[in-house]
């Protein structure tokens, strides 16, 4: 049996037990069979590439100029990014799902901002009190003109909050970038500013391999199990692409979600 051969029949294989033996937080281990077949199947030049696959084996400048001009490419994302700068908030940043589910888009021929439900603007301010951060969100919603609402969150703040909504320990962040270090899934992990010049800085600690590739990694620097699938629950409904990396321990797929 080819390479080829063998990793289809695994793939199959684990979404017909993830169907079977699998609820919405699916419970067994993986066996390394598993991953060597995705790292196989990664790596072996022949195996065909879908349009949407396109810039997933190319390297890292070619993907950063690829993300750069699929963010150019959309008004509307470009829009928030102007009127960001012009907020000027201390070491701010657009995160997460505004830019990676516009990659996803423009991969797929889905129309911009499809499966957007807002835009996370993070930024990073000493004064640590609700009030400032209530201020600043009250700013942000007379300042902004998107099609769907900006998200301000100061990064500086989220230690104060995070053991009541999620009950776990969170050490305070030194900038705003730690927070994206901190997310539950590495393809997530994202940000994008945009400068004077009109330039962009890119903050991506894990690389664009995973958003280019369509696959959902967990970051598992805490217990964010139950974040990671929901999460993909809601992303594999939407785009059907993509590729779901269970959480140390499980083997299954997420069940498919509506895309509320």
């Amino acid at each position: 049996m080819s390479t080829r051969q063998h990793c289809r029949r695994s793939r199959h294989a684990c979404r017909r037990r993830s169907t079977a033996t699998c609820g919405s937080l699916p419970q067994t281990l993986p066996g390394p069979a598993w991953r060597d077949c995705l790292t196989r199947m990664d790596q072996d030049p022949s195996y065909a590439v879908a349009p949407h696959l396109r810039l997933a084996r190319k390297d890292a400048e070619t993907q950063r100029d690829a993300l750069v001009a699929i963010v150019q490419d959309c008004p509307d994302l470009m829009r928030c990014f102007h009127q960001a700068r012009a907020l000027d908030l201390p070491d701010w940043w657009i995160v997460s799902g505004a830019i990676y589910n516009q990659v996803w888009n423009h991969l797929t021929g889905k129309p911009d901002l499809y499966g957007v439900k807002d835009m996370d603007l993070f930024y990073f301010d000493t004064d640590v009190s609700y009030a400032a951060e209530d201020r600043i969100i009250q700013r942000g919603a007379m300042h902004f003109e998107t099609p769907v609402p900006v998200e301000i969150r100061n990064q500086a703040r989220v230690h104060l909050w995070y053991t009541d909504h999620f009950g776990q320990d969170y050490a305070p962040l030194t900038k705003t970038t730690d927070g994206i270090d901190n997310f539950a899934c590495k393809t997530h992990a994202i940000g994008m500013r945009l400068n004077k010049d009109d330039s962009f800085d890119i903050y991506a600690p894990f690389g664009l391999g995973d958003i280019f590739s369509f696959r959902l990694t967990p970051h598992i620097i805490r217990d964010n199990r139950a974040t990671h699938l929901a999460k993909a629950k809601r992303q594999m409904a939407l785009w059907p692409e993509l590729t779901f990396v269970p959480w140390p321990g499980d083997v299954c797929l997420p069940e498919a979600d509506d895309h509320s």
